[in-house]
């Protein structure tokens, strides 16, 4: 009985010392994921959080925008942190400036009759 005792001791301190040398290549699926996750989600996030930023600093008064709750109108006041847009004549709303979802083209910008 202490034969197999001393037998199952014996195997299993000789198979750990053969996993340590391979450490690198345990994490080498775990390196590709990252760089898959990178590549696919994190790097195109950030491009589009950067865009939208810009599209952010470059408003200003008579800009046609949507709101991402879906108000259109036209920007009749700029503050640092809240915008006052005109909805329709006469009436104005204040939202919040990282609400702006974007900026609508102007019919002058593209040639064409905006619909």
């Amino acid at each position: 009985m202490f034969n197999l005792v001393y037998a199952m001791g014996t195997g299993g301190a000789g198979g750990g010392a053969g996993g340590t040398s391979g450490g690198l290549g345990a994490f080498l699926p775990l390196i590709i994921i990252f760089a898959i996750f990178y590549f696919l989600l994190i790097r195109p996030q950030q491009k589009k959080a950067k865009q939208h930023k810009q599209i952010l600093a470059e408003l200003k008064k008579g800009d046609t925008v949507v709101s991402s709750g879906g108000l259109h109108g036209q920007i009749t006041g700029l503050s640092d942190d809240v915008i006052t847009m005109e909805i329709s004549p006469k009436v104005r709303v204040k939202v919040s400036r990282g609400s702006i979802a974007g900026v609508m083209r102007k019919a002058a910008d593209t040639g064409k009759v905006e619909g």
